[in-house]
């Protein structure tokens, strides 16, 4: 709940500024977790979760932009 908040309060270049950082950091924690084990693999499911929540979010404001 806390994070949906935060992001309906973001402008939408600052929520597809997010969405960058957040796929770049997903990608990390990918080819890191390939290579050794992360300590906390739940990160990854974490941030997928994230980028979801900015995926949706930014597709709510495209169709609220076109009524």
């Amino acid at each position: 709940m806390k994070n949906e908040i935060v992001l309906k309060e973001l402008s939408t270049a600052e929520l597809k500024e997010k969405l960058d950082n957040e796929r770049s950091l997903y990608q990390k924690m990918l080819m890191s977790h390939a290579v050794s084990p992360l300590e906390n693999p739940s990160k990854i499911k974490e941030s997928r979760k994230n980028i979801a929540r900015c995926l949706t979010e930014l597709r709510v404001r495209e169709i609220a932009e076109n009524k």
